[in-house]
């Protein structure tokens, strides 16, 4: 931990200082900071968007630990997130997809903060051809630390376990096709505006390439102010089956 900490700028530390009260969000940082290099802006803005209490509260859904050696494998992990935060984009009401295509495009500085240090921007709608077909990656990466192709598959609607199909056959495809000789397997990311975890773990299961599912979030889910005043959805879930007449 030590040579963790020196090996971190100073004017780190005096962010994670005046803006993270817990240690153990502390060392969280200092070692995401440490092992993928995050600037003081990355830093600021994973803190914002509340990636410790992501990363401790909400399971990522995932198969690497199936389709990718151990050290690999952890460190996928860490690259990838439970939910991301597009609030940015100023989105309140539904859109197509290649509208949220065309918006994360258009601020894919933000995005790239969100997604976290390392991602290399390759392209939108990437082209795939196999024999007189073709096929078209949403959004495709490549990670400097994991050395690997990162694609991305928006849904505006919940997740359907053929929507890991379409991704497995994206990966087959770049890895026959695009990844570089000393490249890693490539990665697949389905970003969804909903998921199951067992529906999820069940479209894995059976699937070669590494794949995450992860949810996207458009608004913050309560203002601040609004906090410990009104009701959870656990409790309005609760309130409503109370109030359901009960069978006889």
């Amino acid at each position: 931990m030590r040579q963790m900490v020196a090996t971190i700028p100073w004017g780190h530390h005096i962010e994670l200082m005046k803006k993270v009260k817990t240690p153990a969000a502390r060392i969280y940082y200092l070692r995401a900071t440490a092992g993928f290099g995050w600037s003081r802006k990355v830093l600021l803005n994973q803190i914002k968007a509340g990636a410790y209490e992501r990363a401790v509260t909400e399971k990522k859904a995932h198969n690497f630990s199936l389709t990718l050696p151990e050290h690999l494998a952890e460190q996928a992990d860490e690259m990838i997130k439970s939910r991301y935060s597009l609030d940015f984009l100023g989105i309140a009401s539904a859109v197509r997809e290649r509208e949220l295509e065309d918006r994360l495009i258009s601020h894919l500085h933000r995005f790239l903060l969100e997604l976290g240090y390392g991602f290399c921007f390759i392209g939108r709608q990437h082209r795939l051809v196999l024999g007189r077909r073709e096929y078209f990656v949403d959004l495709l990466f490549y990670h400097r630390f994991l050395k690997a192709l990162v694609a991305f598959d928006l849904k505006i609607g919940r997740f359907e376990p053929e929507h890991a199909g379409k991704m497995d056959f994206y990966l087959n495809v770049l890895n026959d096709k695009e990844r570089g000789p000393d490249d890693r397997p490539s990665i697949g990311i389905i970003l969804c505006a909903e998921k199951d975890d067992i529906e999820v773990e069940y479209a894995l299961r059976t699937k070669t390439n590494p794949i995450g599912v992860a949810e996207y979030q458009l608004q913050p889910r309560l203002p601040a102010e609004f906090k410990g005043r009104l009701p959870t959805a656990r409790q309005l879930a609760a309130a409503v089956r109370e109030a359901l007449p009960r069978e006889t």
